[in-house]
């Protein structure tokens, strides 16, 4: 892949982040799309600038994402772009740093390139398939943890029967916290509920760039443009621990992914 396409849409990124930093903290409407699920103003405009600045870079590209009514056309494509304008809307409205501008862009239902822009903290991650993975220009390697007790996890509070994991801070943008066992910063990820491809689709080949496993809450590979647009589950992790993880949430995830 050329390095001007991943250069290409790392400035949309950043223009996006620009254009959300622009209303950050306050005076924009705000309602739910549901309850639990907070949307504002700002995430639709930020997804019509995306949308627009990608046409333009790859025309020929589906679209999918959190803003934008589901279209099957992008069944029909080579590629889909699959964007989150504002990953973490929930930190985003209270004003704190856990939110992102996340864009992946899928071919043949694989991740061949994702960026995420997190700009109240400072951080550009970039990835490309077989090209490693940076943040702020700087190469990533997941951790080289072994054990899964006392592995880093970035959540609000454990289950008992993880209570041999350690916390560390946790944004609210799953993304990030996927990007973190990228940079060493966390160990495991994991989330066993159905969920939507934006939210983790870049963030998950950043880790993987980054020699850490992603999958499914099952433990099985990751597809992508998916008729729904949803995953069950995911499960990022230091290499040594990605299997131990599976398996302790395997039961789990079995009676999680009923619905």
């Amino acid at each position: 892949m050329p390095d001007r396409l991943l250069a290409a849409v790392a400035d949309v990124a950043a223009d996006a982040g620009r254009v959300a930093m622009a209303s950050f903290g306050g005076g924009y409407r705000r309602w739910e799309k549901e309850p639990g699920h907070p949307v504002c103003e700002v995430d639709l405009a930020v997804d019509a600038m995306i949308r627009a600045r990608l046409a333009a870079i790859d025309p020929e590209a589906g679209w999918l994402s959190e803003e934008t009514v589901d279209n099957a056309e992008r069944l029909m494509g080579v590629r889909t772009w699959v964007v989150d304008p504002i990953d973490g809307t929930r930190d985003y409205i209270r004003g704190r740093a856990g939110w992102s501008v996340s864009i992946a862009l899928v071919e043949g239902g694989t991740v061949i390139l994702g960026v995420l822009d997190a700009p109240v903290r400072g951080e550009r991650w970039a990835a490309a398939r077989g090209q490693g993975a940076t943040r702020n220009g700087v190469p990533l390697r997941a951790g080289d943890r072994v054990a899964l007790p006392g592995a880093r996890t970035p959540a609000d509070a454990l289950p008992r029967a993880d209570r041999d994991l350690t916390l560390v801070d946790k944004p609210n943008s799953i993304a990030l916290r996927i990007a973190m066992v990228a940079a060493d910063e966390a160990d495991l990820v994991a989330t066993l509920r159905w969920g939507h491809e934006w939210d983790i689709a870049a963030a998950a080949l950043i880790a993987q760039e980054a020699g850490a496993v992603v999958t499914d809450g099952f433990g099985d590979p990751l597809r992508y443009n998916s008729t729904k647009g949803e995953a069950f589950g995911c499960i990022a992790a230091a290499p040594g621990i990605h299997a131990a993880a599976t398996a302790r949430l395997r039961d789990r995830a079995v009676a999680a992914a009923v619905r």
